[in-house]
């Protein structure tokens, strides 16, 4: 075991979670508390897969973060021009 070479994957994947997060509460400025507590609520579920996901499927948790800020983005425009959050 002490030769098994680490991955570094899952650790870039955190970090990307990281900054998902970030995002997710910054958006308090730009959209409603409850739309903030809901991508709260998914990122804490990524949280969750992230953590079970580390030693199974290391090279997932990119993906996995990657995910996270599309769905940011997506909300936040979607919100923007559909729902008329505004600044």
């Amino acid at each position: 075991m002490p030769n098994q070479k680490i991955s570094p994957w899952p650790f870039i994947g955190m970090g990307g979670l990281a900054c998902a997060l970030f995002l997710y509460g910054a958006s308090v400025l730009l959209a409603p508390w409850w739309a903030v507590a809901l991508l709260i609520l998914l990122w804490l579920v990524l949280f969750v897969v992230a953590c079970r996901w580390w030693t199974p499927h290391p090279m997932r948790l990119p993906w996995l973060a990657a995910f996270a800020v599309a769905f940011w983005f997506s909300f936040i425009n979607a919100g923007g021009a559909w729902l008329g959050w505004t600044a």
